[in-house]
């Protein structure tokens, strides 16, 4: 019986989607359902999904950013991007690497997807490839206009005091229940907003999910180094403390 997981951050479209496949290919299994990119990663790396349905933004992670880890940790698994977005190059999909459904999904569009799905896992599976140029491709494109600036600064309590941090200074942010804990070069102070809402407000670009509970600067990492079982640990400039990374994660440190 064929595998899938679904990468949604909303959970309407998510649950709609779910449905939806279960009437355009009953023998389908949707064995995670995923609300942010990192979820998605690791459910991934764990269930090595037939398919993987990614919605494009979400928080943390895009789906472009985990169909390109994901590459490693379970190659065969074949991408579809979820996107309200037309400007991602979706001429570019058309190639066949990846298939796309644009929201809301038409019963049609989901229909000759999953017939497209069908026939490349009767041929073999994805043409990596292929695959692996079209993410570099869709990485290189700018942004969508609606997406609002990167934070540049915060607001985080230490004690009683509130203090102003600017993001430079931020080695780590870590989960500390529903809050965030802010980690500099100075101490820790706690941030009232969860990891996952932090996510979608920094820049992709300069912080990096390394774990679930887990965002680090890329400016503060000194090294990162991986060990037998896939996992990684990783050093920081100016921490004397080391942190974990996901084995899933590992892949988003190529070329470091």
């Amino acid at each position: 019986m064929p595998e899938c997981i679904v990468a949604e951050d909303e959970e309407l479209l998510r649950a709609s989607l779910v449905l939806q496949l279960g009437e355009a290919w009953p023998e389908l299994r949707v064995v995670a359902e995923c609300e942010d990119g990192a979820g998605a990663l690791e459910a991934i790396a764990t269930h090595q999904p037939d398919v993987a349905f990614l919605d494009i933004r979400m928080p943390g992670l895009t789906g472009i950013q985990v169909a390109a880890a994901m590459a490693q940790s379970s190659p065969r698994t074949q991408v579809v991007f979820v996107t309200a977005y037309d400007q991602y190059a979706i001429e570019a999909f058309e190639k066949g690497a990846v298939d796309y459904l644009l929201k809301p999904v038409a019963r049609e569009r989901l229909q000759a997807t999953v017939q497209r799905l069908q026939a490349r896992a009767a041929g073999g599976g994805p043409d990596q490839a292929t695959l692996d140029a079209l993410l570099q491709h869709l990485a290189r494109r700018p942004p969508a206009p609606s997406a609002p600036p990167p934070l540049a600064w915060i607001t985080a309590s230490n004690g009683r005091e509130t203090k102003l941090i600017m993001l430079d200074d931020v080695a780590y942010f870590r989960a500390d229940s529903k809050y965030t804990v802010v980690v500099t070069a100075e101490g820790e102070s706690l941030l009232r907003t969860s990891l996952k809402e932090l996510l979608g407000a920094l820049d992709p670009q300069r912080f990096r999910q390394i774990h679930r509970s887990t965002i680090v600067n890329l400016a503060a990492v000194q090294s990162v180094v991986r060990d037998d079982s896939g996992k990684g640990v990783l050093r920081l400039r100016s921490r004397s403390e080391t942190l974990p990374v996901s084995a899933p994660f590992m892949a988003l440190f190529r070329g470091m």
